[in-house]
């Protein structure tokens, strides 16, 4: 199998398991979502030290200790995604899996937005028309819902800020995940350790499958980011873009048609008018892409023996 086959099993195998993770989440019920958050934070840091473990990769630790600016990165970028998987577990156990999906819908665009405002960004006009149809899907959403969706936006904020430092950290997807969640681990322990003493942990005391889930939430975790991690080293970034909206659909199917949460018409018309920001988006981004690669096609010098 060559390279590039290999890095779309990659990024179908990882979208598959977060647009299907909804429904392991719904296993760990009756735990709650800080329960839930605790435990995979606490059993990713084991899974993911047994993978640097046989991957002998553990002198990273040593280098990391010496880098101050990297370990403060590294604890905003921790800080941000416990945000977004407690957000994301919250949502899915109190029967909002649709607005979750919504969060992974608009994060591109919430992407964007980021890049004008702190990285001072140019946008191209067809940028600014999907960032105006996703403005006006927010919108139509806040109508239907009665209030803005929260949820969705941030889900969207905390994962568009969380790739944004781990961006500029540059660490490799099994070594940033171990250090993210070792970050955490403490506070999670200390708060398992709190649900133990007062009685209300579920950990142990609903059933021998209930406590094995608990425990495989590292694994679920850390499998999909390994298998993002092996595609988006063997595959261009437009197709990735193109992959990652693999994920929220599937999402969306879960909650329609296995949870069966409620799609009026006028969260159809919201999801739709996101739906045409991202064709505008991506349209418009494979159109740059293919351009800036024929100038630089153009632009490469011709080798003396093809003159």
């Amino acid at each position: 199998m060559n390279q590039t086959r290999l890095g779309y099993l990659y990024g179908f195998g990882a979208y598959l398991l977060w647009g299907f993770f909804p429904i392991y989440l719904k296993l760990l019920r009756p735990a709650g979502p800080v329960e839930i958050l605790a435990h995979r934070i606490v059993w990713s840091v084991v899974f993911v030290a047994l993978v640097l473990a046989a991957m002998r990769n553990v002198g990273f630790l040593r280098a990391l200790a010496r880098r101050p600016r990297a370990l403060a990165g590294i604890a905003t970028a921790a800080t941000l995604i416990a945000v977004n998987w407690g957000t994301y577990i919250y949502g899915v156990n109190s029967d909002r899996v649709v607005e979750t999906a919504l969060g992974y819908f608009i994060n591109p665009l919430v992407i964007v937005l980021i890049g004008v405002f702190l990285l001072r960004e140019r946008l191209r006009p067809a940028q600014w028309a999907a960032l105006g149809v996703g403005g006006a899907a927010v919108a139509v959403l806040t109508v239907d819902y009665g209030r803005p969706p929260w949820l969705a936006l941030v889900l969207a904020f905390s994962f568009a800020g969380y790739g944004l430092v781990k961006k500029r950290l540059g660490l490799p997807a099994a070594e940033g995940l171990f250090v993210e969640s070792a970050v955490l681990a403490l506070p999670a322990l200390a708060y398992l350790g709190w649900l133990t003493r007062s009685g209300a942990a579920t950990f142990g005391h609903v059933s021998a499958g209930h406590t094995a889930l608990l425990v495989l939430a590292g694994a679920a975790t850390a499998i999909p980011l390994l298998l993002f991690a092996g595609a988006a080293n063997r595959l261009p970034l437009s197709t990735i873009g193109m992959l990652q909206y693999v994920g929220p659909i599937l999402q969306l199917g879960c909650g329609v048609l296995i949870f069966h949460e409620p799609m009026p018409p006028a969260r159809l018309a919201g999801f739709a008018l996101v739906w045409l920001a991202l064709v505008v988006f991506t349209v418009d981004a494979l159109r740059h892409t293919r351009r800036t690669r024929a100038q630089a096609r153009a632009a490469a010098p011709v080798p003396a023996g093809a003159r």
